[in-house]
């Protein structure tokens, strides 16, 4: 292990919060960019240390602190200049478990290893436990207590009852796709042994016994199979088969005497629901359903069981399966002190006495706070970004709009620093996935858009992933169809609405955003000022034959299902429709990028210039899907921000120069 010097104490001292600024003096684009001081923080079981992933210099490591003084007990990276602390686990007081990612090959942006390593708090017994770089004994050792292995894994159960031990998955980097349960000591490496999951590429659930009684996994035809068992050494039982049930079913825990199994379920219509199993008789009962949103969050006792949900409706809001739960009474408690943001308890102490919160929101990225729940104490630790001043950012808020075909869509409005959405230059901001969706809180791209003068519109179109099987499935072989009409139909509403100036309206989005940002200038070439396309795909038959989607069996069946055939998609392929686009277009791409390869920008950014329009394109070749390095940011979102002046009449960006 590598040791870093203590300048980390500093930087983990209590500070008050950031003076307010007496006019509204919008953030410049160093703000947003500069990364956060802290990943993530937890409290040790006893509660007598704090540890961090903070980043020093070029790599991220991990700190411990004495929470009684905040003397720094040990600071740790990873040996190797690419390599990084990525998340960490407490196994005790006096052991952490590490998760390591690294910059592979030239690549900015590091990607898990699936190696896991430990530490002390005193900075003793470190080492890797698991994973590619584990070294044997040496010969003639005849013991040797780390497996060596090509595999990657993740902790699973960090067994609060057991001081040694946790329970991990397993799986080789090529050949055997079935994961494996083992129980790993995590002082030693050595590992033995649980079970094999009965599916392709499988995760584990486990009892509050610390016993692996589900596994899930998704086979090569995106059929996905859950299976139970009913004790160590029994036999996988299929509880769901989602090509013969037609549904997706996952567990996410059990009840505290571990007789109710809590499962996810997909239903025909409507969103998801929470369905609690009796795993004695087989008989089921619906605990929680909303109207219209599936649960976007799972809420977990301190203990480790299932207590209730986090729903995104709008703004939002925690639903628990018994509201006489203590800990539910403590979340009511937490969100009356903290209104107008969200609380989530990230960890807490063994006893329940100290519970270590997250609190954020549209203008605040997060502050972690200790809350004392025998003194009804909440006191404030630190910040992920103490330089962002919530009265500078711009306010967040829900709103739905009907499509042309009745259907409700769900979005967001992020008004322009310091001013009202109203006749205001509208950049719609549409997110990649195309199966995920956009959410109410502190989101960077959106803010910094708002604090350069531009109302900001983000739409959860049809095909988005929080409203059901049946919203999800509106969305399949519909890019560039039914999806891009419900962005069009957004652009008429805030119209309508007295939002957006009619003649000041942009597109802009990264992945599936980049693609649907030129579909939409193509197929509504009067309506937009400007597009800009990030990280975009705009070939659908290249996708069929390059990116990393397609190098996964499971990858080509989403395709062909999703998108569709190879020989019907070249028709909403946006750089097929380039003559159709009269507007200024912005691309840039990354040279690493497997997900969206840089041959989509660049088969772009040819048929745009062979039809005349203009276009600005930049490329960073160590870059991935989503630029990482600081400098390159700082170039990218210069320039978008300088095309959107240009184009709309927004504040000039403030671009800081680099460091040397």
């Amino acid at each position: 292990m590598k040791f870093i010097a203590s300048a980390l104490t500093a930087v983990l001292l209590l500070s008050p919060l950031a003076v307010v600024a007496q006019t509204v003096k919008p953030h410049d684009i160093e703000d947003f960019i500069r990364k956060q001081k802290f990943k993530d923080i937890k409290i040790s079981p006893t509660g007598e240390y704090y540890a961090a992933t903070v980043p020093v210099g070029r790599k991220t490591a991990l700190a411990i602190l004495r929470r009684s003084d905040n003397k720094l007990m040990t600071s740790m990276s990873i040996p190797g200049d690419r390599t990084h602390v990525d998340d960490f686990w407490w196994v005790n007081d006096e052991r952490v478990l590490i998760s390591a990612a690294e910059k592979f090959g030239d690549l900015e942006e590091p990607q898990l290893t699936g190696e896991l390593y430990g530490v002390n708090v005193d900075g003793t017994k470190g080492g890797i436990l698991v994973g590619s770089r584990v070294e044997g004994a040496g010969p003639g050792t005849r013991i040797q207590p780390k497996k060596v292995e090509d595999v990657v894994a993740f902790p699973v159960d960090t067994l609060r009852a057991d001081d040694k031990h946790v329970i991990i998955s397993v799986r080789p980097f090529s050949g055997d796709p079935y994961t494996r349960a083992e129980k790993l000591n995590a002082y030693t490496g050595s590992r033995i042994a649980i079970t094999q999951a009965p599916v392709r590429n499988a995760s584990f659930v486990t009892d509050n016994a610390g016993e692996v009684r589900f596994a899930s996994g998704m086979n090569t035809d995106r059929t996905y199979k859950l299976f139970y068992r009913e004790s160590a050494g029994k036999e996988w039982v299929l509880v769901n088969d989602s090509s013969v049930s037609g549904r997706v079913e996952y567990s996410i825990g059990f009840s505290v005497d571990n007789k109710t199994a809590y499962l996810l379920v997909q239903n025909d219509v409507g969103p998801d629901s929470v369905v609690a199993l009796d795993v004695a008789s087989g008989t089921r009962r619906e605990v929680f359903r909303d109207d219209d949103t599936s649960p976007s969050e799972f809420i977990y006792s301190y203990k480790g069981h299932p207590i209730g949900v986090t729903i995104m409706d709008g703004i939002p809001h925690n639903e628990f399966f018994d509201p006489e739960d203590p800990e539910a009474k403590l979340y009511r408690k937490l969100q009356r002190s903290f209104a107008g943001e969200s609380v989530r308890i990230t960890s807490m102490t063994d006893d329940g006495r100290l519970a270590l919160l997250i609190v954020s929101g549209d203008r605040n990225p997060g502050d972690f706070f200790i809350f004392d729940t025998v003194n009804n104490k909440a006191d404030r630790i630190l910040s992920r970004r103490d330089w962002i001043d919530p009265t500078r950012t711009a306010s967040v808020k829900p709103i739905r709009y009907k499509a042309r075909d009745g259907l409700e869509i769900h979005g967001y409005l992020t008004s322009p620093v310091g001013a009202e959405a109203k006749s205001a230059p509208l950049i719609i901001l549409i997110h990649g996935g195309p199966l995920l969706h956009d959410e109410w809180g502190f989101d960077q791209d959106a803010q910094m858009l708002a604090a350069h003068g531009y109302a900001v519109l983000q739409v959860n179109f049809r095909g988005s992933d929080n409203r059901g099987n049946a919203f999800k499935l509106a969305g399949k072989r519909e890019w560039g169809g039914k999806m891009q009409d419900d962005i069009t139909d957004a652009t008429h509403w805030a119209i309508q609405q007295g939002i957006a100036d009619p003649k000041r309206i942009c597109l802009y989005g990264a992945s599936y955003g980049g693609y649907a940002s030129l579909m939409g200038s193509a197929k509504e070439p009067a309506l937009y000022r400007c597009v800009a396309g990030y990280v975009g795909v705009y070939d659908l038959p290249t996708m069929h034959v390059d990116g990393d989607v397609r190098d996964q069996a499971s990858g080509r069946t989403y395709i062909d299902e999703w998108i569709g055939p190879k020989d019907q998609v070249a028709k909403v392929s946006p750089n097929r429709l380039a003559g159709q686009i009269k507007v200024p277009v912005f691309l840039a791409a990354g040279g690493e990028d497997e997900r969206a390869p840089i041959q989509h920008t660049e088969m772009m950014e040819k048929a745009l210039r062979s039809a005349g329009v203009p276009v600005e394109a930049v490329y960073y070749p160590t870059e991935g899907h989503g630029f990482y390095k600081v400098e390159n940011e700082r170039e990218f979102y210069g320039k978008l921000l300088s095309f959107f002046h240009k184009n709309l009449g927004g504040r000039a960006p403030v671009v800081a120069a680099p460091t040397k």
